[in-house]
């Protein structure tokens, strides 16, 4: 099997269409249906990461630095969903502070007891330790109290994808549901030769790919351990189990 990159992914096709493969020196310049297979790999992969908002390949722990009075940061532009819980401060020995997890405060909340923190500017009492986090309208978070430190924040989010474009981009998917991307680009290769039919049935196993990626990585129920006690004396007397 070839290598697992974008032109791995598109000579999976090519030789299901009995096409001639290309290779790393011929890649960037294919014309015609080689830039069409190209497009159903890339609208396969898109295909699949929308299907679901938290795929775990798609997770990311960013970390930022806090500056010192300032309450607004920016999140990253290829954010899709942000773990508000997640949040915290790390662990700093400059700083003397233990990691602490930040608890969300609502934007609403923040707007009517907070929001003249950002413009206080002047007043460094106010600077401390930030406890709290909002999730702002626009693609902000911000912390409360503003910082007194550049400490260092981190929190969890998922990505959005981008498209594969040089022939070694690999994808976020794990290689082991290889299989799956193949089949979407084969769907979109028969649309784009008119074969509607075999389209068609290359869409439904596709769709049976993708529902066992989401019963691996999605429809997961977690064993809740009971923590009621158990009163029954046992056989010797010596009390309730647990």
């Amino acid at each position: 099997m070839s290598t697992y990159n974008f032109l791995g992914l598109v000579n999976d096709v090519n030789r299901k269409l009995n096409e001639v493969e290309l290779t790393s020196s011929t890649f960037a310049n294919a014309i015609g249906y080689y830039s069409q297979a190209k497009d159903a790999v890339n609208a396969s992969l898109r295909y699949i990461n929308h299907t679901a908002f938290e795929w775990p390949f798609n997770h990311v722990e960013a970390e930022d630095t806090l500056t010192a009075g300032q309450v607004r940061y920016s999140f990253p532009t290829d954010m899709k969903t942000v773990d508000m819980d997640s949040f915290r401060i790390k662990r700093n020995a400059s700083f003397n502070n233990v990691t602490q997890k930040l608890k969300i405060l609502s934007y609403e909340e923040y707007l009517s007891k907070y929001v003249d923190d950002e413009y206080n500017d002047g007043n460094t009492s106010i600077r401390t330790l930030p406890t709290y986090i909002f999730k702002a309208p626009s693609l902000e978070y911000g912390v409360v109290p503003p910082p007194d430190e550049d400490y260092e924040l981190v929190y969890e989010y998922y990505r959005l994808p981008v498209d594969l474009e040089n022939y070694d981009d690999v994808p976020t998917l794990p290689e082991q549901f290889r299989h799956i991307v193949v089949d979407g680009a084969m769907y979109y290769a028969y649309q784009f030769r008119g074969d509607l039919e075999t389209a068609t049935l290359s869409f439904q196993k596709f769709q049976e790919g993708i529902k066992d990626m989401r019963t691996i990585y999605i429809n997961r129920y977690n064993y809740v351990r009971s923590t009621v006690l158990d009163k029954t004396p046992t056989s010797n007397n010596v009390g309730p189990r647990v």
